[in-house]
């Protein structure tokens, strides 16, 4: 068991020993900045949208007690669907109000003070969710709900940020990859918890919506023994001291002049300059091709259709003869798969490189999704094709796990220096969150409209995709954030070198 004294030697503040440790286990502490990051950050996405569905029938049920106990009369079937409709998307409207905050709370306060602070926030709402019962109160669930969202998508931004700016290059990749990997745990947590046995009941749905209150509590404790992120405390405040101290606490690298260099190169380029606004990252030649880059294939992650695929699994499941009551069970092997797939790509990601996993997945996306419509179509046609089309849905999974999925978060962290990063996350988390919005809204009319001809959608948006990051995106395994910029800079501004504008994205000497 760790006594009090050698917790509290994981202080940043504490003594530095000059012995470097065998390097298999030198960065031990940057990879647990990594779970306590995960924790309290995109964990809380996957448990978000993995349990909602849980606890419907309880909530509608209650929002109908409520009503009655007001009005005196039972609320109409079609108000309280309206109701639970926008309970579920509102975490989503959340979630793009945190995303919006992601550009200026970590900017003014730093990112360790901003993820306290979005603890503080979620926290909040678990309280609001366990009272909601006691005061009859549904708009308790609402706002809630909102706050959880906002949580979700302040918190995976400088989840991002944090894991980007504290980690060594050879390392970045595998580093912001574990977002994905606590979004797949997240998911695979709250479809468990979320059966009837667990906390699926009548009574327990109230703790039920307040679970995300654990690992924020959880984040709010242990995130105070980690310093703030290196590149933060030397490029935005200008404190080198502080930020070798960072380095040496989480690296456990005496030898850190090549990332001390880098930052300074970065600082000198943005001496004198505000960090970028939102405008800037959209108006600026010199990072047009970093934002298609994080806008078409990352932040658009929303529309290769993952979640088209999670809808129509269930209507699969049935056609082959599964019974309703393993339904739940059968969604949670989909999500253990998904995991098992997105952990995988991490050990996968600094060896291939992003552009080869990311483009050739959405490439095997659209060709396995093209047949999975094909054989939806014929299904009538022998009994057997129901269990391959079960076959496939898992492929897709897979090759989204171990593709899209993981490079989707690990890949904008690459992109941008830091004087662009929080208002590309900005950008990044409004795209996505809004994406999410709209295929959850419009999602239904359209497969009403097209059925399983849907999916021709997603596959021409994977195959754009794949074709974009293949043919147009440099590779960034390895490389420093300037190497990056530099390669960057031959497309924003290919054969006009000249025209190189002298901002803070500029690489040349």
């Amino acid at each position: 068991m760790l006594d009090l004294s050698s917790f509290c030697s994981l202080h940043p503040g504490s003594q530095h020993h000059n012995m470097e440790p065998p390097s298999s286990k030198k960065h031990w502490r940057l990879y647990l900045m990594s779970v306590v990051l995960g924790i309290g950050g995109s964990f809380q996405y996957g448990i978000q949208v993995s349990f909602i569905a849980s606890p419907a029938v309880h909530v509608r049920s209650f929002v109908n007690y409520t009503w009655m106990l007001r009005y005196g009369s039972p609320v109409d079937e079609s108000a309280n669907q309206l109701i639970w409709s926008f309970i579920v998307a509102v975490l989503s409207l959340g979630a793009w109000a945190g995303a919006v905050h992601s550009g200026s709370l970590p900017v003014t306060y730093g990112r360790k003070k901003a993820l306290l602070i979005n603890n503080v926030v979620a926290m909040a709402a678990a309280l609001l969710m366990v009272f909601s019962r006691t005061a009859n109160s549904f708009e308790m669930i609402l706002l809630g709900r909102f706050l959880y969202g906002y949580n979700v998508g302040l918190g995976l931004s400088v989840h991002l940020m944090y894991l980007g700016e504290s980690s060594p290059k050879e390392l970045r990749g595998f580093m912001t990859l574990t977002s994905s990997i606590f979004i797949g745990l997240g998911k695979v947590t709250g479809q468990i918890i979320g059966i009837k046995e667990i906390m699926g009941s009548e009574e327990m749905w109230p703790y039920l919506l307040a679970i995300s209150g654990v690992p924020a509590a959880l984040q709010f404790v242990t995130l105070l023994f980690f310093p703030e992120t290196p590149r933060y405390l030397y490029i935005d405040k200008g404190d080198a001291d502080g930020s070798r101290k960072a380095l040496q606490w989480l690296w456990q690298e005496d030898n850190l002049k090549l990332e001390l260099d880098d930052m300074q190169k970065e600082r000198e380029r943005a001496l004198g300059e505000k960090a970028k606004t939102v405008k800037d990252v959209l108006t600026s030649r010199c990072v047009r091709w970093q934002l298609l880059t994080l806008t078409i294939p990352c932040a658009g992650v929303q529309f290769c259709g993952i979640n088209a695929l999670y809808f129509y699994a269930f209507d699969i499941f049935r056609e082959s003869g599964v019974p309703e009551n393993q339904m739940h069970y059968l969604a949670i092997g989909i999500g253990a798969t998904e995991l098992i797939a997105i952990t995988l790509c991490s050990f996968l990601i600094d060896r291939a490189g992003r552009k080869k996993l990311m483009g050739y997945g959405y490439l095997l996306m659209g060709v396995t999704m093209c047949l999975l419509t094909v054989m939806l179509s014929i299904k009538d046609l022998s009994p057997q094709i129901p269990y391959v089309n079960i076959a496939l849905i898992f492929c897709v999974i897979c090759i989204y796990g171990l593709g899209p999925s993981g490079v989707s978060m690990a890949l904008p962290a690459d992109l941008f220096l830091q004087a662009w990063r929080p208002s590309a996350y900005v950008i990044s988390g409004t795209v996505n969150w809004l994406g999410m919005f709209l295929v959850g809204m419009l999602f239904g009319y359209v497969v009403e409209g097209l059925g399983q001809f849907c999916f021709l959608i997603f596959v021409a948006y994977s195959i754009s995709s794949a074709a974009f990051m293949l043919y147009f995106v440099p590779e960034t395994k390895g490389k420093t954030m300037v190497e990056i910029m530099d390669d960057f800079n031959k497309l924003n501004y290919k054969n006009r070198e000249s025209d190189i504008e002298s901002t803070g994205i500029s690489t040349k000497l």
